[in-house]
């Protein structure tokens, strides 16, 4: 038995002196064949092995790999013949055309597959599954709760419908909707490029809407995209077209609390869905798409113009006859009313809807807003809050009940909106976003222009105040010889004219769009000293706000952060860095000039303010129609308005004329002594003049007038007088003059770019009446200041 177990033996030694040798399985015939330098080599080159053919299956790539790259591939490919290398290409290609081949097409059927079976088809009862929303004050308590409305859908069927309802929403929203597939191909690949590239955006059709609404939910990221289209693919299996579209229609938001189109068009026209008209129909299908931005109680003009679009698309599709489009009037609605939703009847009404335009200006849209379980973090401080509505409540109570005030206050180095009051009827008109001359208030814009002219025109310089047959001063504002700050102190209108006059209107124009003004100031003369053009206590604020923060522009906004219920952060407002529109010189001498005005008018509170007021004249003689007091100190800017629904003069219940100095000023004065009295005082920093120094002197003290300085390099650029500053788009703030060498001799400011922050769109546009609903006053008849 031995013999035998040896004669196995020596084989097996020889296959392990094999292994010890280097030469492995793995390793191809030519690196098993030794060359020259040793061992077993003869010297003699080894002829290459023949090519053997690639193995087909499974294991045809492992091979083609091993051949391409393994051991020995570069001695065979130099051995290859011409043919065998061209054979070898077109082999290569093919392979790598059948690779990207499984990569475009295998991938994407595999992820459709996948998620055809991984994602159910929504009901309609899902789409409705509303979450509460909540708004927060700034510390965090709760200012509101939004929840809808309990019994605020009822489903119709596809038959209760009318046909020409259904065709205003397909006007609307998807004009293809019974051709396409459920969705649209090229608006999925455009809003996956968008996103790559750090945007949004890109169409979807109604099924997608439903979808979207339904199940997937509304944040902007290409998993919901995903599981939008395949969601939609289904439904478009499995529902046809009319059933998709009855769901859809009972279960979009419209506003007002109303889910569905038969909630709807009793929330708007106080009917049933069947007895709509065409353009009722076109009414309620325009809104679908941003209820806070096209309900016609909120914006008129918009609303109309959205209107417009779909019937003018009904006309298109064939759906509407020209006849009948000519014969179409725009539809009157109900009065917006205030249900269970958590807003408000009162002044806190306007705080929320004020956040609404906001959250629609940021892209976040109702539908959003009612069914994510949104917190939303305002800039509302509730103590501060609280005190304004005091303070105008208070300023008010027992006066005639025609007088409507506003009251905003807004931090200088934030832009957020601390305390918001636009009255008491919280689904009226906003009087904090209507739009009124704001008389002398505008001065201080005045002498912003007037230290950026060229040469400076500084707050010493020495004018005729005294009335020449032109604009006329308010009683005891009359000053044959004050500089710039006592003719500021005493609202001189003389003065403040012919320095417009002097600096130019449009320079004085483009400093106000500067410091914050949105509003149209277009084609302005000296009188715009007086505040003739229209703008809005928003704007006011947040212009003193930029004064007082140095020259550096915040955007004025309520909302701090948004967050959705599974912890999404949909908006964060950005770091308060802010804008550069004037030098900080420019805005310390301009606030230089103002901090008289509020002890003359015994509106002190207890620390430095700089503070204007403004009396807007009546066409009846001896009459007001809009007072104001603005003023800040360096940590808070607040406006106060006074006025009346119908510019009707404004007088107090004893009959006096109501100016800025008296009832506006009792409520800024009466705010800001209890807003800042827990602060520490803070100082507006040292005042460095430019020109020539303001007097000490009381007004017509100056002993002679100062002659104006000749050209100098330590005058700012002033605002171009030709080329005033366009609107940029959405309705922001348009961009200001841009600063060159600053006054005091320092490296010049660089030319700031307009804001492009989504908070900006909506917020500040002028509401309620407009510029060509007031004449502007003849100032050269009653004075304006």
């Amino acid at each position: 038995m031995s013999a035998p177990t040896r004669q196995h033996a020596a084989p097996s030694g020889r296959r392990r002196a094999g292994k010890r040798s280097g030469v492995g399985w793995w390793q191809t015939p030519d690196s098993r064949r030794p060359t020259g330098g040793g061992g077993l080599s003869t010297g003699i080159p080894a002829a290459p092995e023949p090519v053997r053919p690639i193995r087909r299956g499974v294991f045809a790539p492992v091979d083609l790999l091993r051949r391409r790259f393994g051991p020995g591939a570069r001695a065979r490919l130099a051995a290859m013949t011409p043919a065998q290398r061209a054979a070898r290409r077109r082999r290569t290609i093919l392979w790598s055309v059948a690779a990207g081949l499984g990569l475009v097409v295998g991938v994407p059927l595999l992820l459709l597959g996948i998620g055809y079976l991984a994602f159910a088809v929504p009901t309609a009862d899902q789409a409705v599954n509303n979450q509460v929303a909540t708004i927060s004050y700034a510390d965090g308590s709760d200012l509101t709760r939004l929840v809808p409305e309990a019994g605020n859908r009822t489903k119709v069927s596809f038959d209760q419908i009318p046909p020409h309802v259904r065709e205003a929403v397909l006007a609307a929203e998807d004009r293809s909707f019974y051709s396409n597939p459920g969705f649209d191909v090229t608006g999925i690949a455009r809003a996956v490029w968008n996103q790559l590239r750090g945007g949004s955006g890109g169409g979807s059709t109604i099924t997608q809407q439903y979808v979207k609404n339904a199940l997937v939910g509304d944040q902007a990221t290409l998993w919901r995209k995903y599981k939008e289209l395949i969601v939609s693919l289904k439904v478009s299996q499995e529902k046809s077209k009319d059933e998709v579209l009855t769901d859809y229609l009972n279960t979009i938001y419209f506003g007002r609390g109303a889910y569905g189109i038969q909630s709807a068009a009793q929330a708007y026209f106080a009917k049933d869905v069947g007895q709509l008209t065409p353009a009722e129909g076109a009414l309620l299908a325009g809104v679908i798409q941003s209820p806070s931005r096209w309900d016609p109680a909120i914006d008129p003009q918009k609303a109309v113009q959205r209107w417009d679009f779909v019937m003018d698309g009904m006309v298109g599709e064939g759906w509407l006859s020209p006849g009948d489009r000519a014969a179409a009037t725009f539809p009157a609605t109900q009065q917006r009313k205030v249900g269970g939703t958590g807003t408000f009847a009162d002044s806190r009404g306007h705080v929320v809807n004020a956040v609404k335009a906001e959250l629609d200006s940021l892209g976040i849209s109702d539908q959003e807003m009612s069914q994510a379980g949104l917190t939303i973090t305002t800039t509302i401080d509730p103590a501060q809050q609280e005190k304004a509505v005091n303070a105008a409540q208070e300023a008010l109570a027992g006066q005639p009940d025609n007088l409507r005030s506003a009251v905003v206050a807004i931090d200088p180095n934030t832009g957020g909106v601390q305390a918001y009051y636009g009255g008491d009827n919280g689904v009226g008109l906003d009087y904090a976003r209507v739009s009124k001359q704001p008389g002398s208030t505008f001065k201080p814009f005045v002498v912003l222009a007037a230290l950026m002219h060229d040469p400076p025109i500084g707050l010493g310089t020495v004018f005729d105040g005294s009335e020449q047959g032109g604009p006329r001063n308010a009683d005891g504002a009359d000053c044959p010889r004050c500089d710039v700050k006592q003719a500021m102190t005493l609202s001189n209108n003389v003065i403040f004219t012919t320095l417009a006059a002097k600096v130019g209107p449009e320079n004085v124009a483009a400093a106000a769009r500067a410091a914050g003004i949105t509003s149209p100031l277009d084609d302005p003369d000296a009188r715009l000293a007086l505040g003739n053009k229209e703008v809005t206590p928003v704007e006011l604020a947040s212009a003193y706000a930029t004064i007082a923060a140095g020259g550096v522009w915040h955007a004025p906004h309520f909302i701090s952060k948004v967050v959705t219920a599974d912890g999404r952060v949909l908006y964060e407002a950005p770091d308060a860095t802010g804008e550069r529109r004037f030098s900080e010189r420019v805005a310390r001498n301009t606030v230089e000039a103002m901090l008289d005005v509020a002890p003359a008018d015994d509106r002190s509170i207890g620390r430095p303010v700089a503070a204007k007021t403004g009396t807007v004249q009546s066409r009846f003689e001896g009459e007001n129609n809009d007072a104001w007091f603005s003023g800040f100190t360096p940590g808070l800017a607040t406006t106060v308005w006074v006025g009346t629904d119908m510019n009707s003069p404004i007088r107090t219940a004893s009959g006096t004329p109501i100016e800025g100095k008296s009832l506006p000023g009792e409520v800024w004065q009466t705010f800001m002594k209890e807003a800042v009295a827990d602060q520490p005082p803070q100082s507006f920093g040292g005042y460095t003049p430019i020109g020539e120094r303001a007097s000490e002197l009381p007004p017509n003290e100056t002993p002679t007038p100062t002659p104006t300085p000749e050209p100098t390099t330590q005058a700012e650029v002033p605002p171009a007088a030709d080329t005033p500053a366009p609107p940029p788009p959405d309705g922001g703030p348009p961009a200001g003059p841009q600063p060159g060498a600053p006054a005091d001799g320092t490296d010049p400011v660089p030319p700031q770019q307009q804001s492009a922050d989504p908070r900006e769109r909506g917020l500040l546009a002028p509401e309620g009446r407009t510029a060509q609903d007031q004449p502007a006053p003849d100032c050269s008849v009653t004075p304006c200041g």
